[in-house]
């Protein structure tokens, strides 16, 4: 059974998963409140480090370091979801960890996110799972072009995806992506680009 959740005090401790830019601005939004933060990250150059007083610089596989920076925090997070669920399942035994390890699971594969998501009844753009040339020229054929191709694993801003034009040649551009697990999703024409966060209390 996982630890219960307390309301954190001034004082209370918030472990952060990860040292990048995220975790910098997530650490420094604490110390106004009051809370201090200790970041783990396999990174030495880690920019969040910078601005905590406790880091712990190991790989997310290290268990016994793992142990150590859970003794020293009263929740632990994440600050970008290419954390490996094997570490937040470790770590979900000593201390609350949110979001939980299934939400963690779910948001790491851009395919199961998007299936999740659907199933909520929520509009996506449309999408196909890739795992050849063959079903990218398939998938293609379904939504159209323009498309975008992207890896389903470890992709963020930007990285980890093309955009697929007329006239392109798909199995060179499957070769370039590098993967053989990717979504392709139909481009959307957009204005702008609105992100929403939303917060709730204990309901694991």
């Amino acid at each position: 059974m996982a630890p219960a959740i307390k309301v954190l005090q001034p004082g209370d401790t918030i472990g952060i998963l990860g040292g990048g830019q995220l975790g910098r601005m997530l650490a420094l939004a604490a110390a106004r409140l009051g809370l201090k933060c200790q970041v783990f990250s396999p990174d030495p150059d880690s920019p969040a480090f910078d601005v905590v007083q406790n880091a712990t610089c190991a790989e997310y596989a290290d268990v016994e370091a793992l142990e150590l920076f859970a003794n020293d925090c009263d929740v632990i997070t994440y600050e970008f979801e290419n954390v490996p669920a094997a570490t937040a399942l470790i770590l979900d035994a000593r201390r609350p960890v949110l979001p939980a390890q299934s939400i963690l699971k779910t948001t790491q594969d851009r395919l199961i996110e998007k299936d999740f998501v659907t199933g909520l009844g929520i509009a996506t753009a449309g999408y196909a799972g890739v795992s050849s040339a063959g079903e990218l020229r398939a998938a293609v054929e379904k939504l159209g072009l323009p498309a975008v191709i992207k890896t389903r694993r470890f992709g963020y801003d930007g990285k980890g995806q093309a955009m697929i034009r007329d006239g392109d040649d798909l199995d060179q551009v499957w070769t370039d992506l590098g993967t053989k697990d990717a979504i392709l999703e139909a481009f959307v024409p957009f204005e702008r680009e609105v992100s929403v966060i939303a917060a709730r209390g204990d309901h694991r």
